[in-house]
């Protein structure tokens, strides 16, 4: 298919390439041209200068970026995707985002008929790299049906959760259930080593027990080395937990677990761990005195 891919962050560019390496006609744009030019080199394909021109009689336009406002930019701004786009192709956007802006954007492309699907990802940059992402998609069964084959080239799983906003919806509870999980691995593993026990041996008995995870067997024996410097950034992570907080404030949700661990994550950004990665609660615990 010919496809256009607008974002090539640490997830856009792994995801775009895997799209490239199944043979279909990729055209990409990122907002530092050099990014850009780099992924054409290594994979083909073409870039655009601008979220329009790349959308420019494109089947499907992907997009991977930061926040609601990039978001609204790249698809309705001055030089937005809506822009390029014609009636019948469609706009799935991986962002992790709120769901008003997915309600918000589906509304805008559908004045145009162009169909708009919410599909968060989650797996992390292992997950992008290696093709094996969880996609949860809000948006048109038929849109999907239309879009799916194409998201299979990186996703393992890609569902339909409900109308557009739902992969939204789907997202932020896996991020609520992840801040959760790594502070209680951070606990575990803190209390663990203090007692005199080895973190690695601990995480490797209780890893084959009810205590197992993904973020247990990717990131427990990191955690017990105080490594950080890679996977999904703190910053990225509270921008989640911010939009979970806030959805959960309209549909009367208590979150009083999530709200602590974003506090926490707080705490890692003023220890200068904006961009580490979120195990780095383990890193506040370990300073304890």
């Amino acid at each position: 298919m010919k496809v256009a891919f607008l974002g090539l962050g640490v997830m856009g560019y792994p995801m775009a390439g895997h799209l490239a390496a199944s043979g279909h006609e990729v055209t990409v744009y990122n907002r530092n041209g050099a990014k850009a030019e780099q992924w054409v080199a290594q994979h083909g394909g073409s870039q655009a200068a601008t979220p329009a021109a790349a959308a420019q009689g494109q089947e499907i336009v992907f997009a991977c970026v930061g926040d609601d406002p990039s978001v609204r930019e790249v698809i309705a701004g001055e030089t937005g995707a809506i822009h390029g786009m014609a009636a019948g192709a469609i706009f799935v956007d991986h962002t992790t985002a709120s769901a008003d802006i997915a309600r918000e954007m589906a509304e805008a492309l559908a004045a145009k008929g162009v169909g708009f699907l919410d599909a968060p990802v989650s797996g992390g940059q292992a997950g992008a790299e290696n093709g094996q992402l969880t996609v949860m998609v809000g948006g048109d069964q038929g849109q999907v049906d239309q879009a799916k084959p194409v998201m299979d080239c990186y996703g393992k799983a890609v569902t339909l959760m409900g109308d557009v906003g739902s992969g939204q919806l789907c997202k932020m509870a896996n991020q609520i259930c992840i801040a959760g999980l790594v502070q209680g691995l951070a606990e575990g593993i803190n209390f663990a080593q203090r007692a005199g026990l080895d973190g690695e041996q601990v995480i490797d008995v209780i890893s084959k027990g009810a205590a197992g995870s993904w973020q247990m067997m990717n990131r427990g024996s990191t955690m017990c080395e105080d490594k950080y410097d890679f996977g999904f950034a703190v910053d990225w992570m509270r921008k989640d937990l911010r939009i979970a907080m806030t959805e959960a404030k309209n549909n009367g949700a208590l979150l009083p677990v999530t709200a602590l661990v974003d506090q926490f994550y707080a705490e890692v950004q003023r220890l200068g761990g904006s961009r580490w990665d979120t195990s780095s609660l383990m890193h506040r615990l370990k300073r304890a005195p």
